[in-house]
C-alpha cells in the first residue's frame, strides 16, 4: 500500500513505534569505528517515563463528571444547526457535525505527540426531512413516518389520489396494478430493501408509497441509495394500517393525501482516526463510536455517550505506555448505513487489515432504561476473536457485581464492516427502541414495557436523557477493554486472512433477528 493511502487511513508507520527508542544507527561510511547514538526527542523521553497502562489504572481516570462536560459540549454543538432544521441536530452535513468534528480532531491534537490524527474524506449520501403529512379519509395516523432519504412530494406540495393495494410484497413489477399511476401505493413490508418497494412504485407512476408493517410496530426505514425512481415514501405501522386494509380487501376505496417537505444531497465528510505512536504498529486494538446524530435530535446519547467515552478514553490513554498500538475512530455517517465504518474497513488492503486485531464498537452507553447489553458475537459464525472478546466484557460485568443480557450481533451498528471483512469484532450497548421486560427490570431495575430509551433517534435525546450510573460503568469497562489488548494480545487468536470468509456466513448466526439494518434503520 502505498504512503498516500496509509496516511488517508492515519496508519503511517512512524521511526519510533516498533522499534527500540535508543537503537542506534547504522554504521556507515565514516562511521565504520563507533556507532552514533541517535538522540531520544523530548516526546521519546517523556512516554519512557509514563508507566506501562494497567486495567486498574486506566479505569480510575474515568469520571462522570467528565463524561458529562463533553456530553454537554456535543449539546452546546448541536445547537449550531438550529438556522437550517429549527432544532439540535449533529445529523451528517449539518453546521452541528461540523462542529461535532473539530471539537473532535482539536481535544485530539491537544494531547501532543501521543497520537498521530488524521481525518479520512468519503462521500455520503444525506437526506433531511423538513416538514410532513399523511392523510388517510380523515384521519392523521400517529405512526405515519418519513423514510429515511426519501423524495420530496412532487414540487414539495401535498398530493392526493387513492390507496391502491400492490399485491405479495411489492418486490416485483408485476406486483403493481395499473391503478396504482396517479395514486399512493400501499405496499407490505418484507422480502426485499424499502428502496427496491419504492423504486417499483415510482416506476409504475405512483404519486407517492406507504410501506405498512406486518406487524404493529413504527417502521423507521430507509431507502438506501437514491434513485430516480424513488418516490416520497412513508412508513407504517401494522396496527395502524389494518383497518385500510380491511377497505381495500373489501373493494371499498381509500382517499389518501401524502406530502413531504425534504431534500436528499450527496456530500462529503470524514472520519477522524487517531493512533498511538507508540506500541506495535503491526498489532493494533481499535476501537470507536459515531460522531453523527439523526436529524431529528441532538443525538447525545445515540452516539454521543459512546464518541464522548471513546474521546476520553483517548485523553487519559495518553498518560500511559502501551505494548501494542491502539487505534480510535469516530465515524460519520452511522445513521445514514454505517457509511463511514463501511468506507473504512472497505477500503483497507490485505496487509493493513491483518494488523487489526480485533474492533470493539461502543453506541449508546448511557441508555436510560438501560440493560447491561453486550453483543453475542461467537467465533462459529463470525471471524475468530470474536468469543473472546464477548468473554472479556461477560467476565469484567460478573467481578463488578452487576448482570448482563446478550443481543444479537445482527449488523446494527459500525462492527458489521469489519466482521464482514474477517476482522473479530464485539461490543456492548444499553438499549435502544427495543422494550425492557420484567426479567430485565429484575436484572437491571427501571421499568418493565418501556423502551431502553424512550427518546431514541428523537429530539429530547438530550442531557436529560442518559443514565450516569451506567454511562459511568460502561465507560470503566470501555477502559478495561482498551488497556487489556494494549497491554497485551496474549491468549488472543491470530490474525489469519481468510479470503473466504463472507458476509453471509457473518450474519448468519441463528440468534440474531430476522430482521435486516442498514446501521439503526430498517431497511427491509
Amino acid at each position: 500500500m502505498g504512503l498516500t493511502h496509509l496516511a488517508l487511513h492515519g496508519l503511517a508507520t512512524l521511526a519510533v513505534a516498533s522499534a527500540s527508542l535508543d537503537r542506534q544507527k547504522p554504521i556507515g561510511p565514516g562511521n565504520d569505528e563507533l556507532p552514533v547514538i541517535e538522540a531520544p526527542s523530548w516526546a521519546q523521553i517523556s512516554y519512557k517515563k509514563k508507566p506501562l497502562v494497567t486495567s486498574e489504572a486506566l479505569e480510575a481516570t474515568i469520571k462522570t463528571e467528565a463524561l458529562l462536560d463533553r456530553a454537554k459540549h456535543l449539546y452546546k454543538i448541536a445547537g449550531r444547526s438550529k438556522h437550517a432544521y429549527n432544532h439540535r441536530t449533529r445529523v451528517i452535513g449539518s453546521d452541528g457535525h461540523l462542529g461535532t468534528l473539530k471539537y473532535i480532531h482539536d481535544t485530539l491534537k491537544s494531547l501532543g505527540d501521543y497520537y498521530t490524527v488524521s481525518k479520512q474524506p468519503f462521500p455520503a449520501v444525506s437526506g433531511a426531512v423538513f416538514e410532513y403529512r399523511l392523510l388517510l379519509e380523515s384521519d392523521l395516523p400517529e405512526t405515519a413516518y418519513p423514510m429515511s432519504l426519501t423524495p420530496p412530494t412532487k414540487n414539495k406540495e401535498p398530493v392526493e389520489g387513492e390507496l391502491v393495494l400492490v399485491d405479495n410484497e411489492g418486490c416485483d413489477k408485476s406486483d403493481y396494478p395499473s391503478s396504482v399511476a396517479g395514486n399512493i401505493a400501499f405496499i407490505k413490508r418484507g422480502t426485499c430493501p424499502f428502496g427496491t418497494k419504492s423504486a417499483n412504485a415510482g416506476k409504475a407512476g405512483a404519486i407517492a408509497a406507504v410501506v405498512y408493517n406486518y406487524e404493529d410496530a413504527p417502521v423507521g426505514g430507509t431507502l438506501g441509495v437514491p434513485s430516480p425512481d424513488h418516490v416520497a415514501t412513508f412508513g407504517l405501522s401494522g396496527g395502524e394500517a389494518a383497518p385500510y386494509l380491511a377497505k381495500l380487501k373489501g373493494s371499498e376505496k381509500v382517499s389518501a393525501t401524502a406530502y413531504i417537505d425534504a431534500e436528499v444531497n450527496t456530500i462529503k465528510t470524514n472520519n477522524i482516526i487517531a493512533q498511538t505512536k507508540y506500541g506495535d504498529q503491526d498489532n493494533c486494538v481499535m476501537l470507536g463510536g459515531h460522531s453523527d446524530s439523526v436529524a431529528e435530535g441532538p443525538g447525545v446519547n445515540d452516539d454521543g455517550s459512546g464518541s464522548v467515552t471513546v474521546l476520553e478514553v483517548a485523553k487519559q490513554l495518553s498518560r500511559f505506555r502501551v505494548n501494542n498500538c491502539v487505534r480510535f475512530a469516530w465515524w460519520s455517517g452511522e445513521e445514514e448505513g454505517l457509511l463511514g465504518s463501511d468506507f473504512y474497513a472497505n477500503t483497507l488492503s490485505a496487509e493493513e487489515n491483518k494488523k487489526i486485531r480485533l474492533f470493539m464498537d461502543y453506541d449508546m452507553l448511557a441508555s436510560p432504561n438501560f440493560a447491561y447489553q453486550v453483543y453475542d458475537a461467537r467465533d462459529k459464525v463470525n471471524p475468530a476473536g470474536s468469543q473472546a472478546l464477548r468473554d472479556l466484557y461477560v467476565d469484567w460485568y460478573g467481578k463488578s457485581g452487576v448482570n448482563h443480557t446478550y443481543i444479537p450481533f445482527d449488523g446494527r451498528s459500525d462492527y458489521d464492516g469489519f466482521i464482514r471483512n474477517g476482522i473479530p469484532a464485539g461490543g456492548i450497548a444499553t438499549g435502544a427502541e427495543g422494550i425492557k421486560t420484567k426479567k430485565e427490570v429484575a436484572m437491571f431495575g427501571g421499568e418493565d414495557g418501556v423502551p431502553y430509551d424512550v427518546c431514541y433517534h428523537q429530539l429530547c435525546d438530550n442531557m436529560s436523557n442518559l443514565n450516569l450510573t451506567a454511562w459511568e460503568l460502561n465507560s470503566r469497562l470501555v477502559a478495561h477493554s482498551v488497556a487489556a489488548f494494549a497491554a497485551s494480545f496474549e491468549g488472543f487468536p491470530k490474525r489469519v486472512l481468510d479470503e473466504d470468509f463472507s458476509a453471509t456466513e457473518a450474519n448468519s448466526d441463528p440468534f440474531a433477528k430476522s430482521v435486516k439494518h442498514q446501521g439503526k434503520k430498517l431497511f427491509i
